[in-house]
């Protein structure tokens, strides 16, 4: 919401549910504890889809649907994030599904979904999911 701060654009997602997550802290989460105030006009193209995967995380939901969550990212704070979901999913049980053109981040998914022209090409079931931290794309 433009005219709202990050930090008020995470509360107010955080409002609509009973167990939300502290918005501080998923803003911290994602690297922007120095942005709270700032307005999204303020903030980049980055900073700004961060804000948005604070807002979604910080709800605590039990499905998260994410399209292209580090496609405006660098390399370590796409790395942040992904972790951020990953703990989503190990951590909090929740699914989180994951929507890229970028191959390189199937190795840490339970199940990649392969599809081509609106249709499901393969279903891979990986029994051992990389860790992010030893992710290299």
């Amino acid at each position: 919401v433009s005219n709202l701060t990050a930090k008020e654009n995470v509360e107010l997602a955080s409002e609509i549910v009973t167990d939300a997550l502290n918005p501080d802290q998923a803003l911290t989460d994602v690297g922007l504890a120095h942005r709270l105030n700032n307005f999204p006009a303020q903030l980049s193209g980055g900073e700004q889809q961060r804000v948005s995967i604070a807002r979604a995380v910080a709800k605590n939901p039990k499905i998260l649907l994410c399209d292209e969550p580090t496609g405006a990212l660098d390399y370590q704070t796409g790395k942040q994030v992904l972790k951020i979901l990953q703990d989503m999913s190990r951590q909090k049980g929740a699914t989180v599904i994951i929507v890229t053109h970028n191959g390189a981040l199937a190795p840490i998914a339970d199940r990649v979904i392969q599809m081509h022209d609106a249709s499901v090409k393969d279903v891979v079931l990986n029994q051992h999911p990389q860790d992010i931290d030893s992710l290299e794309y």
